[in-house]
């Protein structure tokens, strides 16, 4: 039987008061990869924020990581995500800090104490997406490529039970593109459920998946060969 990581019914999204997404209802299974597609604008970043509890769900049930969407409080969100890993497209790291050190502040920051515990986190991590040689290195000093993977090893830290990849490959050019799916290809092989919200269609095709598309305030499943 599968295990829903994410279950939404009839879900209305709202940005302030303003109807973004409409009788939403989406399922997404643990160990799925699946993509969110839609033009700018039509709702793909809205969704995502509601998945990790920066918009209220308002309307509908939602249910992510165990999670009550529609009854969760302002300070469960820090634990919400916690059991999510996110992935942003300008990937979001701290220039003041190496890359170990930029992995070290979250695990401090979500309750991590031992020193040598957290130091094979971090090399487990940093082995996974191709960036065990690079811990010392700061964010200024890599390319594109390998802070994104940096940011995916990022979001593996606490073994998120859900991965979400709001647009990874937006800022790297075609070819690294396709290198940092491949990290998040093998981490989805590994077990990890993802959530990933593209414009890049050259990359769907490429990596053929279950896909999501939002349209017109609605969120549906269309098959590969449309789009």
């Amino acid at each position: 039987m599968s295990t829903p990581v994410l279950e939404l019914k009839n879900a209305a999204i709202f940005q302030r008061e303003n109807l973004i997404l409409s009788e939403v209802s989406v399922t997404i299974n643990k160990g799925e990869f699946v993509y969110l597609i839609g033009k700018t604008g039509s709702g793909k970043s809205s969704f995502m924020k509601t998945l990790y509890g920066d918009l209220p769900l308002q309307e509908g049930e939602g249910q992510i990581v165990d999670m009550d969407l529609k009854a969760l409080k302002e300070k469960e969100i820090p634990f919400l995500r916690r059991k999510l890993g996110v992935v942003f497209q300008d990937f979001k790291l701290l220039n003041d800090r190496t890359v170990r050190d930029n992995l070290q502040f979250v695990l401090k920051a979500t309750g991590w104490k031992d020193k040598s515990e957290m130091d094979n986190r971090i090399d487990a991590v940093l082995d996974k997406v191709g960036m065990k040689t690079k811990g010392f290195k700061f964010p200024y000093q890599l390319s594109g490529g390998e802070q994104q993977r940096v940011a995916i090893a990022r979001a593996l830290l606490n073994d998120p039970e859900l991965i979400l990849a709001d647009e990874p490959t937006g800022n790297l050019d075609p070819q690294t593109s396709v290198e940092v799916m491949g990290v998040l290809q093998e981490i989805n092989k590994n077990g990890n459920t993802i959530l990933m919200a593209t414009h890049d269609y050259a990359l769907i095709l490429k990596f053929p998946s279950k896909t999501l598309k939002c349209d017109g305030t609605k969120i549906f499943e269309v098959v590969q060969k449309t789009i």
